[in-house]
């Protein structure tokens, strides 16, 4: 179906251009950044320093990058090749597109991470000899050779496998899930116990539906948690469960019939948030699949999209349908607060070979418009991104697109081979007819406190016009259609001023407290009109 829409759309392009009208095609246009990055990337995080973390798992035997000056590891418990010379994570440089190769010891299949305050990012769990480990990468600059540590006095205190990961207001990280777990605990550790959330335990039926939970932190500080279709509020400071949500209508969302959430771009006075869940797959299509009832890798996967506001006193879901079913989705928070809904298939379920149908054609989420006229449907693209696929917000206002391995090993043959290209999809806000509109940031501050106010000096080659908006987008760990820890805060303007010189002078003030925005380095955007600056970094601190 992804492949008709998007033959159909080039032949309308091509239509109009020779018939003289001034149609266009569908917004968006894609370039190839990396023909082969090495690994096929199943997380992906985005660094201060103008780098992306790329990750997959160690247990697969031998990427298509080896480890630098000779290096391997030597690991006896891995069941693929415990001599190993092959890396399997790499670090993409952005202001040249290449590629530098990285030692990970342990195998973090199906892992999750988040960035602590001082932009290091925190790699918890994943497979057999790393279920119980924690990793860091601290990120450095293009010419030095950081690289992966893993932590030889701290571990998990049970294994965490498919679980989230996010940070807290004080800067430290909670990790909720993982198979067979219904509890979460803390990095760095703290005592006592958590309560148990009887929905995040397994069911018995080997479809439970409650991996990767979503987690948001709601600006009052409580946790939303949701997993299947059940949802809570959570308070962790005094480990009890607040509220329980109404049930969200249309069958499973989380892995392995995962669709994929935000919570909505929070700004006023921070009082309000919105959680929005789009996509999934039908019951069954896993589970019969794992039976080997092959025809539910046809089952349709779901369309629809659920709204709450969470911090309503009598929250609802409000469903509205997308215009393509999709699952494994990724929904990626855009400068402007619009949402990007990219990757993914129309049929079937996520595993390995479990699902058929790429979907090809990124949607655009506009919460702002009225119900009925929110999607719109962008210019497709022509790689398939389907199971261990991510997609990333860049500094620049484009979006990272990674991997692709619906197999257990990489294979690069058959429908959907190892997927070792990265893309970079551009938005319309970035097409030549927007770049008069375009911010350029001239001088912004490195560090802001909580509730301060700053300055920010840019030019537009145009006028300032319409509305002006200054936003902090954080830089979520990515993988299995989540963005965990992804948060887009747009801040209050006091003043604009013009200057003499002709740049714009923006005085705004920084987020209140730690739950509205939690402490670490954001990429600041201003926009004008709709359309992004290219990210200043900018770190958060009390």
């Amino acid at each position: 179906m992804a492949a008709l829409i998007y033959l159909c759309l080039q032949f309308l392009c091509f239509a109009f251009a020779i018939i003289g009208t001034r149609a266009q095609c569908p917004p968006g246009t894609w370039e190839l950044l990396v023909e082969n990055a090495g690994i096929a990337s199943m997380h992906t995080a985005v660094t201060r320093w103008n780098t992306v973390v790329l990750l997959d798992r160690t247990g697969i035997g031998l990427s298509n990058i080896s480890l630098p000056n000779g290096e391997c590891r030597d690991d006896p418990t891995d069941l693929a090749l415990t001599h190993d010379c092959s890396a399997h994570s790499v670090l993409l440089n952005l202001d040249d597109n290449s590629i530098r190769p990285l030692e990970i010891l342990t195998d973090t299949w199906c892992s999750s991470g988040q960035f602590l305050p001082d932009g290091t990012l925190l790699q918890s769990g994943g497979n057999d000899d790393g279920t119980t480990k924690f990793r860091t990468f601290t990120p450095c600059a293009s010419t030095c050779s950081c690289d992966w540590v893993e932590l030889q006095n701290i571990t998990l205190s049970q294994g965490r496998w498919y679980a989230t990961n996010q940070i807290l207001p004080d800067g430290s990280i909670i990790i909720v899930g993982g198979i067979g777990i219904s509890s979460v605990e803390y990095f760095p550790p703290r005592p006592g116990g958590a309560v148990n959330f009887p929905f995040l335990a397994e069911s018995g039926d080997n479809q439970t539906d409650n991996l990767y939970p979503y987690v948001h932190l709601l600006p009052q500080g409580n946790l939303f948690i949701f997993a299947n279709n059940q949802s809570v509020l959570y308070d962790y400071n005094e480990n009890v469960i607040v509220t329980f949500f109404p049930q969200l209508p249309g069958g499973p969302r989380n892995y392995p019939s995962a669709g994929s959430s935000v919570m909505l771009a929070l700004e006023g006075n921070y009082s309000t948030a919105t959680i929005v869940i789009c996509g999934g797959a039908q019951y069954g299509a896993y589970l019969n699949q794992s039976l080997g009832i092959a025809s539910s890798v046809n089952s349709t996967a779901n369309g629809s999209c659920g709204r709450i506001v969470a911090t309503d006193p009598n929250p609802a879901w409000e469903m509205e349908d997308m215009p393509l079913v999709r699952i494994m989705g990724d929904m990626v928070m855009l400068p402007t607060g619009d949402i990007l809904i990219i990757n993914g298939a129309q049929a079937g379920s996520q595993g390995f070979g479990f699902a058929t149908n790429a979907c090809l054609t990124p949607v655009l989420y506009q919460p702002d418009q009225p119900e009925g006229s929110r999607f719109m449907m962008l210019n497709p693209g022509s790689i398939p991104r389907m199971y261990h696929s991510t997609a990333n917000l860049l500094p620049d206002g484009r979006i990272l697109i990674t991997g692709s391995n619906t197999n257990y090993y990489y294979t690069f043959t058959g429908d959907f081979p190892t997927e070792l290209r990265v893309e970079a999809f551009s938005p319309d806000y970035l097409s030549a007819d927007n770049s008069n509109l375009r911010p350029v940031l001239v001088k912004t501050p490195q560090m802001v406190q909580y509730g301060n106010l700053y300055n920010v000096y840019l030019t537009v080659p145009s006028s300032l016009a319409g509305i002006l908006e200054v936003n902090f987008a954080s830089a979520p760990f990515t993988t299995h259609s989540f963005s965990q820890g992804q948060r887009l805060v747009k801040l209050n303007i006091t003043r604009n001023v013009s200057q003499v010189n002709g740049q714009y002078r923006i005085v705004f003030q920084a987020p209140p407290n730690g739950m509205v925005a939690p402490p670490g380095y954001y990429m600041m955007f201003v926009v004008n009109q709709g359309v992004p600056s290219v990210a200043h970094w900018v770190q958060l601190t009390s």
